[in-house]
């Protein structure tokens, strides 16, 4: 069973280092801009916002409070509408005996995560020298949100993988879709600001609650109204089940 799990990590270990020489290429500048890139767009966003005197929903820095929202959010939709893809993208490392379809989705949410978690550090870190920002209060519930979202990301990427195989117009209509969770997710706004049937409404989407996890835990007096960690952790655990076993699935009746 030990050689089985160590084989496994080999290979997921290397698919990691192939994925990585794939996407940015065999020299460091390449995975820097790929850090580089997304954390100057979510900047540009932020001086647009600032410029036409948008004030932060919550605290001081207009910066600090749409960070909290936009780069988890942009961890969970990378995940969701990369992963969809990713199998049929890698399909000739399919014919090696060891390499199986489980292997490629795992690699690629592993080099998506570390890429995420740079950009957000590097991002904080621009924001706290730049604004005088404050720093993170419960860094590890921060953390802890930032993981629970990226498991979401890794189910709902999953589900998608395997909705795509079967239906392959899935990728157009997930698009669509997915389109309003970036209005539905509180990254603009605190949920407490609309009345009381508009947040029962806004608390259905998950993504909603990992943003405001990690808001809790970035700000020390934030108190979310919305906030149900067992929900998000429900949804988490459902989607991966799902995504999991309909991958499983779907590969017996390939053979």
């Amino acid at each position: 069973m030990d050689g089985v799990i160590t084989t496994q990590a080999r290979v997921i270990a290397a698919l990691v280092l192939r994925e990585t020489r794939t996407a940015f290429g065999d020299t460091q500048l390449g995975y820097l801009w790929a850090i580089v890139n997304p954390a100057l767009s979510t900047l540009v966003l932020v001086l647009i916002f600032s410029s036409i005197g948008k004030s932060p929903a919550f605290g001081t820095s207009f910066a600090l409070f749409f960070a909290t929202g936009i780069l988890p959010f942009q961890t969970y939709s990378k995940l969701s509408s990369s992963l969809m893809t990713a199998i049929n993208a890698s399909r000739g490392l399919l014919s090696y005996p060891l390499v199986n379809e489980t292997d490629i989705l795992i690699s690629k949410y592993i080099l998506i995560v570390l890429t995420y978690l740079m950009i957000i550090i590097v991002f904080f870190t621009m924001i706290i020298w730049g604004d005088d920002a404050s720093t993170p209060v419960r860094i590890e519930q921060c953390a802890t949100a930032f993981l629970v979202l990226s498991f979401l990301g890794l189910g709902a990427g999953t589900t998608n993988a395997v909705l795509f195989r079967l239906w392959p117009t899935w990728k157009q209509l997930e698009s669509i879709i997915s389109k309003p969770l970036f209005f539905l997710s509180g990254i603009f706004y605190v949920p407490s600001d609309f009345p009381t049937h508009v947040v029962k409404l806004l608390a259905w989407n998950p993504i909603l609650h990992g943003i405001e996890w990690f808001r809790e835990g970035y700000y020390g007096n934030y108190d979310s109204v919305v906030l149900s960690k067992s929900y998000l952790l429900t949804c988490t655990i459902v989607l991966l089940l799902f995504g999991l076993f309909g991958e499983r699935l779907y590969r017996k009746k390939s053979i």
